[in-house]
């Protein structure tokens, strides 16, 4: 295939409503979007990292950013910060759509995620598109236990089927879905979407204290898609609209307009 993308998907947070039982208050889900060409040159920078950090780069252990010191993260987020590559991101603010029915059924969350995903992914690859290749995407997830990506693909010809031709969706002229797979999260690629998940899962996700971590998604801000300046409904997304009015209420989620011009 002589495509001209590669998109690396993981998420952060849970996809549950039991809110005080261990469920989150926030999901969330980022793509890492890099030209094929530029694929293996760039992703090798997690190796570069595993050296920084001491660890044997030969042995290949994940970096999984969770599971990292607060010391470590930052050289591994710089070295993305440079790297020659997009990201972007969907944030879900659970609590807003706690009585909406279709939601609480397996996986529709996630799948209703994966969409705003994709349109985002799809609008920046066709207006990027590199002289190489055919301009399509090949899209690889980190795999979930238990869900069956097959599943998955229906939904997404499904709602192919009906998408309406004057709505702004997914451009499916870029992404093809029997090029949608899932992969382990030993590939480096999906170590970044898992480090971009995860920053900006500690930007809006309180701690113990009520507290959040904003310096993570501040130092990727250089390489968040945004669309003639606008950062907004591009490189980052809020859903449900309930949710992005939290951020003139709540004062740990002002960097979203400090650094993002919400």
């Amino acid at each position: 295939m002589n495509i001209s993308f590669v998109v690396y998907i993981d998420e952060s947070g849970d996809e549950g409503f039991l809110f005080g039982k261990g469920s989150t208050e926030w999901f969330v889900l980022s793509a890492v979007i890099i030209h094929k060409q530029l694929d293996l040159e760039t992703v090798k920078l997690v190796d570069d990292v595993r050296v920084i950090l001491g660890r044997n780069p030969a042995e290949h252990d994940p970096l999984h950013f969770r599971k990292l010191k607060h010391e470590h993260r930052l050289p591994f987020l710089q070295h993305i910060a440079i790297a020659n590559l997009k990201i972007a991101t969907v944030l879900v603010h659970k609590p807003s759509i706690i009585n909406v029915e279709r939601f609480q059924q397996k996986n529709r969350l996630y799948f209703h995620t994966v969409r705003l995903l994709m349109e985002r992914v799809s609008w920046y690859c066709r207006d990027h598109k590199p002289s190489e290749g055919d301009g399509t995407a090949e899209i690889i997830f980190s795999n979930r236990g238990g869900m069956k990506y097959e599943e998955f693909r229906e939904y997404m010809r499904l709602f192919h089927s009906q998408t309406a031709p004057f709505q702004i969706e997914i451009d499916w002229d870029i992404i093809k879905i029997d090029q949608i797979m899932a992969l382990s999260s030993k590939r480096m690629g999906l170590q970044l979407a898992d480090a971009v998940a995860s920053s900006f899962f500690f930007g809006v996700q309180t701690n113990q204290y009520g507290f959040v971590e904003d310096r993570y998604t501040r130092m990727l801000k250089p390489i968040t898609y945004h669309h003639k300046g606008r950062y907004n409904g591009y490189g980052l997304k809020i859903f449900p609209a309930e949710g992005e009015k939290l951020i003139k209420t709540k004062s740990h989620l002002e960097w979203l307009t400090h650094t993002y011009q919400f």
